[in-house]
């Protein structure tokens, strides 16, 4: 199981759904404390900004950073969950959700993930630029991006309401 929380709702989510692993993906300078449960090995951490363009001052979401993050989440075993997030839970780590979804489950419909998300968090806007590098790592040739710009943007909130994702509820390629 996929679980997606803001940095405030970490500890509880993670305690909540007895996940392992997790993915941090918020500005560099930000102090996260890894929950007690989860090894400093099954901790991944991702300095980037919640934008889609460079700015000045500012780390764009990069290759590197979906690199990194496929490899990690390849490794994961996936006998217990993992839990992605960012500052609010909106952007960054929807985004992380959705390409791990589409990453590890190749025959899974795009449109289908897409749809999924945006049902199970209406507040949902996973960043267009995560999702815009995977699509091209994953040489899913658009669709992934495609799919999250279909469903637009979520709507609006200052904290995302944690939610999963499971392959188990999204549709397959014919």
């Amino acid at each position: 199981m996929i679980h997606v929380c803001s940095l405030a709702r970490l500890h509880d989510v993670v305690a909540g759904s007895r996940a392992e692993h997790v993915v941090t993906l918020i500005n560099e300078a930000t102090p996260v404390r890894r929950p007690a449960s989860v090894k400093a090995e099954n901790h991944l951490y991702l300095g980037m900004n919640d934008i889609t363009e460079p700015m000045d001052g500012m780390v764009p979401p990069g290759e590197e950073h979906i690199a990194t993050l496929l490899d990690f989440v390849g490794r994961w075993p996936r006998e217990a969950p993992i839990v992605f997030h960012c500052w609010a839970g909106i952007s960054r780590s929807t985004a992380a959700g959705y390409i791990t979804l589409c990453a590890l489950y190749p025959e899974l419909d795009e449109m289908a993930a897409a749809i999924a998300l945006r049902e199970r968090a209406p507040t949902a806007t996973p960043n267009a630029r995560l999702v815009r590098l995977a699509d091209d790592m994953l040489g899913r040739n658009g669709r992934m991006a495609d799919a999250i710009g279909a469903i637009g943007r979520g709507d609006f909130c200052a904290e995302g309401t944690p939610f999963i994702l499971s392959p188990d509820e999204v549709g397959r390629r014919a």
